[in-house]
């Protein structure tokens, strides 16, 4: 168990960050490690990530720099309904795409033709009200089943030959938690684990993991601790944790050599006002190391302690190892949502530095080398405040990509405001709990803007910039061929140079991305696969700010390229 010291670490990076980045200068990043099944079999997406590790990198090698000009649509597959968009990053085993799209329409497509294979439809009641839209971002495959989370809070497992349903648990009745699943789940040995939305309800979030072949629930992790509970001591001494957020979005990534499974926490609730729960509110704004047999505990670090703008924590925790004087050191990189990146020490939680990827940062003055914020520019009751990035975040929940070749993360960012106000409110169990009103602004003087960057992962220094007319809402793929792939909400599907960025190719797919590109090999030939489809949350905010977002056609279809005469004999 951490230190009562470590409980209330705090997080890192603007005004001194130069400072750190001098003594973080001689770091290399020689990554020595892989992490995951992808990496035993490069011709396959076999996770979420495409690794635990979650690099979202696939070695395959066919497409370069030098012919990505020439790719070529070879299929293409509508899932059949547009409302929700596709958010999802197909799974690709032995030549099978394994594919959810809204509702929890579940598809297994032949990868080399596209041809269908199977198709399934989730049955939920068509009067039930889904706290968080109808989207989904992924599912998981692994002995012999398909695995998802459901819009009314289910885990489900699927034949993955027949698409048959094998078995089906409630993790907690939607109703009364207002939450559901919409992230992908990931497989760790004989568990299937795998989180769940609600930080902006009156609710306590939590990581599970069932046993894959049976349903049955192996352990849970409370975010927020109960009574007695290590932590508990960083809420007030009510029934404050019983409703204090910290929802587990998105995918944790594992460390086998550890046995660890890291996940970003998000914040807690209310969003906007922390009057009301006074403390650190652990394990809220963590970064979390849990034992993948028994949910256990290892360490934590606590990002933003009592956040009161709705910086969640809950982005890719990204594990890469760095070699510098003959020794090497095992890292978490974090990017998070309050517009700065941590690195993490993943085998002690120790905090190693923090770097800012956008230049719009005013909710702290700086973070010092301890990794203490400095002087927080909190939201008040009462009083409009401007606070950047705003609730939207320096990016969204979108992935970054990590290149083993370059020794880069590719992530993009959001130079943007809001006017902030706090606003007390009473938490029902269930109910919406923001406390909060965010108009969008731009920054003091400028315009809001968008870009796509390459950074050194660890001291944060900027390889290289692209400019874009709107937010990268798709995540990123990089690959082998040293290209960096990713998708802008006109529909443009692209590639860029991974050491430049320049822009190499593009493809209309006809509707914006959201969801996560992968590659993939069959009988030789190397694939790029773009979902298509605008749909989420923040796709819904964006006319907010750019009026034209909201005629911009919707779609559903994932697109599949390769180059012309590759693995022909």
């Amino acid at each position: 168990m951490p230190d009562k010291k470590r409980r209330y670490a705090i997080t890192a990076t603007a005004s001194t960050v130069l400072i750190v980045m001098l003594a973080l200068a001689s770091l290399a990043a020689a990554v020595t490690q892989e992490h995951g099944p992808a990496r035993k079999d490069p011709q396959n997406w076999a996770t979420y990530f495409g690794a635990t590790n979650a690099w979202r990198y696939s070695p395959l090698d066919q497409v370069k720099t030098d012919n990505v000009k020439n790719l070529v649509t070879v299929w293409a597959f509508q899932t059949g309904k547009v409302d929700g968009g596709l958010n999802a990053t197909p799974i690709v085993i032995d030549g099978v795409m394994y594919l959810i799209a809204s509702e929890d329409r579940v598809f297994a497509l032949n990868a080399e033709t596209g041809e269908r294979l199977w198709t399934y439809n989730y049955r939920f009641p068509r009067d039930f009200n889904i706290p968080y839209g109808k989207f989904n971002r992924g599912l998981a495959v692994g002995h012999g089943l398909v695995f998802f989370g459901s819009v009314d809070n289910h885990v489900v497992a699927l034949d993955a030959k027949t698409g048959k349903e094998t078995w089906n648990v409630e993790v907690e009745d939607p109703k009364v938690c207002g939450c559901n699943i919409n992230g992908a789940p990931f497989i760790v040995n004989d568990k299937v684990i795998i989180g769940g939305t609600g930080g902006d309800s009156a609710h306590r979030g939590y990581i599970n993991a069932f046993y894959a072949k049976t349903g049955r629930l192996a352990w849970r992790f409370y975010t927020i601790p109960g009574p007695g509970e290590p932590g508990h001591e960083t809420w007030p001494a009510n029934d404050a944790y019983k409703y204090g957020g910290g929802s587990t979005w998105l995918t944790g990534s594992y460390d086998p050599d550890q046995n660890l499974i890291f996940w970003g926490i998000g914040n807690p609730s209310s969003d906007f006002h922390n009057d009301d729960r006074p403390g650190a509110n652990l394990y809220t704004g963590c970064v979390v190391a849990l034992d993948a047999d028994t949910g256990k505990l290892k360490w934590f670090y606590q990002e933003i302690p009592n956040d009161s703008w709705d910086y969640d924590s809950a982005y890719e925790c990204v594990l890469i190892d760095v070699t510098r004087g003959g020794k090497t050191q095992k890292l978490l990189v974090h990017p998070q949502k309050s517009g700065f990146t941590w690195v993490l020490d993943r085998v002690t939680g120790k905090f190693i530095n923090a770097w800012p990827y956008v230049e719009t940062i005013n909710w702290v003055k700086g973070i010092d080398k301890d990794g203490k914020l400095i002087e927080r520019n909190e939201p008040e009751v009462g009083k409009s405040k401007l606070i950047c990035p705003n609730w939207g975040g320096g990016r969204s929940w979108n992935h970054s990509a990590y290149s083993p070749r370059t020794g880069w993360i590719y992530n993009n960012g959001i130079e943007w405001c809001g006017d902030t106000i706090s606003i007390p409110q009473e938490a029902r169990e269930g109910k919406g709990f923001v406390a909060g009103n965010v108009t969008m602004k731009a920054p003091p003087g400028k315009p809001i803007t968008a870009h796509l960057d390459a950074f050194d992962p660890v001291t944060g220094e900027k390889k290289w910039s692209l400019p874009t007319k709107y937010p990268i809402l798709s995540s990123l793929l990089a690959t082998g061929g040293d290209l960096v792939f990713g998708g802008d909400i006109e529909g443009q599907f692209f590639a860029l140079d991974a050491k430049t960025g320049k822009k190499l190719w593009s493809f209309n797919t006809g509707s914006g991305h959201r969801g996560g590109p992968i590659s993939y090999s069959v009988n030789g030939r190397q694939y790029i696969a773009a979902p298509s489809g605008l749909g989420s949350i923040f796709v819904s905010g964006m006319p907010a700010v750019w009026p034209e977002v909201a005629g911009f056609p919707a779609g559903s279809a994932v697109f599949v390229f390769a180059l012309p005469d590759a693995g022909k004999k």
